[in-house]
Protein backbone atom coordinates (compact mmCIF):
# COMPACT_ATOMS: atom_id res chain seq x y z
CA UNK A 1 0.00 0.00 0.00
CA UNK A 2 1.28 2.99 -1.19
CA UNK A 3 1.89 6.27 1.13
CA UNK A 4 0.78 8.45 -1.36
CA UNK A 5 -2.76 6.99 -2.17
CA UNK A 6 -5.58 8.67 0.38
CA UNK A 7 -7.78 6.42 1.91
CA UNK A 8 -11.43 7.08 2.99
CA UNK A 9 -11.95 7.22 6.78
CA UNK A 10 -14.85 5.66 8.51
CA UNK A 11 -17.41 7.89 9.86
CA UNK A 12 -17.14 10.66 6.77
CA UNK A 13 -13.29 11.34 6.18
CA UNK A 14 -11.29 12.12 2.74
CA UNK A 15 -12.71 9.60 0.57
CA UNK A 16 -10.22 8.47 -2.19
CA UNK A 17 -10.22 4.74 -3.48
CA UNK A 18 -8.64 2.10 -1.64
CA UNK A 19 -5.83 0.11 -3.51
CA UNK A 20 -6.94 -1.91 -6.31
CA UNK A 21 -6.31 -5.24 -4.16
CA UNK A 22 -8.78 -3.90 -1.28
CA UNK A 23 -11.21 -2.85 -3.52
CA UNK A 24 -11.32 -5.98 -5.35
CA UNK A 25 -11.63 -7.61 -1.93
CA UNK A 26 -14.28 -5.31 -0.83
CA UNK A 27 -16.00 -6.36 -4.12
CA UNK A 28 -15.92 -10.08 -3.79
CA UNK A 29 -17.39 -10.01 -0.17
CA UNK A 30 -19.81 -7.59 -0.92
CA UNK A 31 -21.29 -10.21 -3.56
CA UNK A 32 -20.30 -13.26 -1.29
CA UNK A 33 -19.88 -12.28 2.74
CA UNK A 34 -19.43 -15.89 2.84
CA UNK A 35 -16.10 -16.46 0.69
CA UNK A 36 -13.26 -17.99 2.42
CA UNK A 37 -10.58 -16.64 2.31
CA UNK A 38 -8.63 -19.19 -0.20
CA UNK A 39 -11.36 -18.11 -2.59
CA UNK A 40 -10.51 -13.95 -1.69
CA UNK A 41 -6.73 -15.06 -2.59
CA UNK A 42 -7.70 -16.39 -5.81
CA UNK A 43 -9.81 -13.87 -6.92
CA UNK A 44 -7.10 -10.90 -6.13
CA UNK A 45 -4.03 -12.82 -6.82
CA UNK A 46 -2.74 -12.82 -2.89
CA UNK A 47 -1.74 -15.34 -0.45
CA UNK A 48 -4.45 -16.42 2.09
CA UNK A 49 -2.37 -15.02 5.07
CA UNK A 50 -2.09 -11.84 3.06
CA UNK A 51 -5.83 -11.69 2.13
CA UNK A 52 -6.30 -12.65 5.57
CA UNK A 53 -4.60 -9.45 7.19
CA UNK A 54 -5.95 -7.18 4.53
CA UNK A 55 -9.87 -8.45 5.30
CA UNK A 56 -8.74 -7.90 9.34
CA UNK A 57 -7.16 -4.33 8.37
CA UNK A 58 -10.29 -3.15 6.14
CA UNK A 59 -13.21 -4.77 9.02
CA UNK A 60 -10.34 -2.47 11.48
CA UNK A 61 -10.70 0.72 9.10
CA UNK A 62 -14.31 0.67 9.27
CA UNK A 63 -14.49 0.00 5.32
CA UNK A 64 -16.13 -3.60 6.08
CA UNK A 65 -19.26 -2.91 9.12
CA UNK A 66 -21.20 -6.55 9.46
CA UNK A 67 -21.54 -9.70 7.75
CA UNK A 68 -25.08 -10.52 6.84
CA UNK A 69 -27.94 -13.78 5.69
CA UNK A 70 -30.09 -12.07 2.52
CA UNK A 71 -33.25 -13.36 3.53
CA UNK A 72 -36.40 -13.95 1.36
CA UNK A 73 -39.27 -11.74 2.31
CA UNK A 74 -41.44 -13.64 0.08
CA UNK A 75 -40.23 -17.05 1.95
CA UNK A 76 -41.01 -15.56 4.95
CA UNK A 77 -44.37 -14.37 4.29
CA UNK A 78 -44.20 -10.69 3.44
CA UNK A 79 -44.43 -10.30 -0.21
CA UNK A 80 -45.34 -6.28 -0.05
CA UNK A 81 -43.01 -3.81 -0.40
CA UNK A 82 -43.76 0.09 -0.27
CA UNK A 83 -42.08 3.32 0.42
CA UNK A 84 -43.83 5.40 2.90
CA UNK A 85 -42.92 8.97 3.20
CA UNK A 86 -43.57 10.57 6.09
CA UNK A 87 -43.94 14.22 6.88
CA UNK A 88 -45.07 15.31 10.57
CA UNK A 89 -48.09 16.99 11.48
CA UNK A 90 -47.67 20.43 12.68
CA UNK A 91 -44.28 21.43 14.48
CA UNK A 92 -41.04 19.65 12.89
CA UNK A 93 -39.67 16.85 14.79
CA UNK A 94 -36.77 14.85 14.86
CA UNK A 95 -37.90 12.11 17.13
CA UNK A 96 -39.71 9.75 13.98
CA UNK A 97 -36.94 7.88 13.76
CA UNK A 98 -36.47 6.53 16.93
CA UNK A 99 -40.40 6.57 17.84
CA UNK A 100 -40.95 4.35 14.88
CA UNK A 101 -37.93 1.99 15.76
CA UNK A 102 -39.42 -0.64 16.94
CA UNK A 103 -41.82 -1.74 14.60
CA UNK A 104 -40.25 -4.80 12.68
CA UNK A 105 -41.52 -4.13 9.35
CA UNK A 106 -39.79 -0.21 8.76
CA UNK A 107 -37.01 -2.03 6.64
CA UNK A 108 -35.20 1.27 6.31
CA UNK A 109 -35.92 4.55 7.08
CA UNK A 110 -34.06 7.62 5.66
CA UNK A 111 -33.72 11.32 6.27
CA UNK A 112 -34.44 12.99 2.78
CA UNK A 113 -34.64 16.49 1.18
CA UNK A 114 -37.88 18.07 -0.25
CA UNK A 115 -41.56 17.71 0.76
CA UNK A 116 -41.14 14.97 3.18
CA UNK A 117 -38.90 14.18 6.24
CA UNK A 118 -38.66 10.83 6.02
CA UNK A 119 -38.57 7.74 3.77
CA UNK A 120 -39.19 4.45 5.02
CA UNK A 121 -38.89 0.75 3.30
CA UNK A 122 -41.57 -1.10 4.67
CA UNK A 123 -42.64 -5.08 3.76
CA UNK A 124 -45.90 -6.80 5.29
CA UNK A 125 -47.79 -9.58 4.49
CA UNK A 126 -50.38 -8.06 2.87
CA UNK A 127 -52.53 -4.92 1.79
CA UNK A 128 -54.42 -5.51 5.07
CA UNK A 129 -51.28 -5.42 7.36
CA UNK A 130 -49.88 -2.56 5.21
CA UNK A 131 -52.97 -0.04 6.11
CA UNK A 132 -52.92 -1.28 9.97
CA UNK A 133 -48.72 -0.39 9.89
CA UNK A 134 -49.54 2.81 8.11
CA UNK A 135 -52.35 3.40 10.98
CA UNK A 136 -49.48 2.75 13.56
CA UNK A 137 -46.80 4.89 11.78
CA UNK A 138 -49.30 7.90 11.66
CA UNK A 139 -50.70 7.48 15.52
CA UNK A 140 -47.16 6.61 16.67
CA UNK A 141 -45.04 9.17 15.01
CA UNK A 142 -48.07 12.12 14.49
CA UNK A 143 -47.05 12.37 10.53
CA UNK A 144 -48.85 12.00 7.63
CA UNK A 145 -47.54 9.60 4.95
CA UNK A 146 -47.67 8.84 1.27
CA UNK A 147 -47.47 5.54 0.13
CA UNK A 148 -45.83 3.73 -3.06
CA UNK A 149 -46.37 0.02 -3.25
CA UNK A 150 -43.71 -2.01 -5.21
CA UNK A 151 -44.94 -4.13 -8.23
CA UNK A 152 -42.06 -5.59 -8.66
CA UNK A 153 -38.29 -4.88 -7.67
CA UNK A 154 -35.34 -4.86 -10.66
CA UNK A 155 -32.54 -5.12 -8.01
CA UNK A 156 -32.08 -3.99 -4.79
CA UNK A 157 -28.93 -4.47 -2.11
CA UNK A 158 -26.55 -3.55 -4.98
CA UNK A 159 -22.83 -2.97 -3.32
CA UNK A 160 -21.57 0.39 -4.19
CA UNK A 161 -18.67 -1.03 -5.96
Amino acid sequence: MSSSSSRAEPGGGATSPAPDVDRALLAALARDGRASYTELAERVGLSVSAVHQRVRRLEQRGFITGYRAELDPKLLGLPLTAFVSISPIGVQTEDAPALLAHLSAIEECHSVAGQESYILKVRVASPDALEALLREIRSTANVSTRTTVVLSTCYEDRPPL
